[in-house]
């Protein structure tokens, strides 16, 4: 049997349907199809024959234009292939149905997918989420009960935790022992304040960690400006594979709501989650690694999903004190006892959380 699975999100929502994919690869040979954004977690994920991608126009942040022709291609890769089924993974908020219809056009004979929307002729198996007793479920436990719908439950033996496969080596030259901040995210609304993440970084230091900040090309001058002075500055050299890297040598990663945090997850490191309520955090919190939560989780901007921050000076995240943040990543990875622990001047620190 070959089943494509699909998921048009980022990195982080493709690492969040990793288990629910091992589960329909322990009973049939699976492809995915994601988009550019997800397309290299998806060649991370264990049990993945080959990645198919496509740019589509109903989904992202900057969505593509509608484009004839790159439909026209991905009805006819997908009916060369020849699937036995699809199953669409979608967050809670999407619609699979625009994806269900090319996929039909396409000649799948057993579309399923979790809808809302009255999917007409277009699914074979209709899971259903809102309003029922596991509404509000982690969304990686949403995908693995909409493959078991499909008839993929997870199979015996398998924890269904978020796992990605043998990652690179890291980077040479980093710390023995460290601990991770990632101060950015695609989402503005879900990343700490740049001089907060400072903050977070001097306190670290202060307290004898390691600090490694990473980022992607594009956040450079913020890792830049975050890792200054005294911690590694990582910001636009690593791909997936190496940040994955990174993270799974980390004694712990401060990060934002975001894909890092879910890799951090994959690799088996706990977290500090610097998470802003615009979703809920019972439904993106990190997956199965211990963890930490911090930010006001009933600030203003609470189920708004917005990209930029509603509230003037960001509080849900704002408030948090670097001290604390500190105090998480001690609960979560201890420091190995003789650390030497650089003095500071508490009482002339300057105000606003950064110590």
């Amino acid at each position: 049997m070959r089943v494509l699975a699909a998921r048009l999100d980022n990195d982080g929502d493709v690492l969040l349907t990793g288990p629910a994919v091992r589960a329909l690869a322990a009973r049939a040979s699976v492809d995915v199809l994601a988009s550019p954004a997800g397309a290299g977690a998806a060649r991370l994920l264990p049990g993945v024959d080959e990645v198919l991608v496509f740019d589509p126009p109903w989904s992202g942040f900057s969505p593509a234009a509608v484009d004839p022709a790159a439909v026209q291609d991905l009805v006819s890769a997908v009916r060369e292939r020849g699937y036995d089924e699809a199953v669409v993974f979608t967050s809670f908020h999407q619609s699979p149905l625009p994806l269900a219809l090319l996929l039909r056009l396409a000649g799948v004979a057993r579309i399923s997918a979790t809808s809302e929307d009255y999917p007409g002729s277009l699914l074979d198996v209709r899971h259903r989420r809102e309003g029922g007793p596991r509404a509000d479920a982690h969304e990686a436990e949403a995908a693995l009960e909409l493959a078991a719908a499909a008839g993929f439950p997870v199979p015996a033996g398998d924890d269904g935790r978020l796992r990605v496969l043998t990652t690179a080596p890291p980077p040479p030259g980093l710390p023995a022992s460290y601990v991770v901040v990632h101060p950015g995210a695609s989402v503005p609304a879900r990343a700490p304040l740049p001089e907060q993440a400072a903050g977070i970084v001097e306190a670290l230091r202060h307290a004898g960690r390691d600090v490694v900040v990473t980022g992607g090309p594009g956040e450079r001058r913020l890792t830049a400006a975050v890792a200054a002075p005294g911690a590694v500055d990582l910001g636009g050299r690593t791909d997936l594979p190496g940040l994955a890297a990174v993270l799974a040598a980390a004694d712990a990663v401060v990060v934002g709501n975001t894909g890092p945090a879910h890799l951090a997850a994959a690799v088996g490191t706990p977290v500090v989650s610097l998470f802003a309520p615009v979703v809920p955090s019972a439904r993106w919190a990190p997956y199965g690694v211990p963890h930490v939560l911090l930010g006001d989780q009933s600030a203003a901007c609470r189920g708004s999903r917005a990209r930029a921050c509603p509230v003037p000076g960001h509080p849900c995240l704002a408030g948090v004190g670097a001290r604390e943040v500190v105090a998480a990543v001690e609960a979560l990875a201890p420091a190995v006892p003789g650390a030497v622990v650089e003095e500071v001047d508490r009482e002339n620190a300057p105000a606003g959380g950064t110590l």
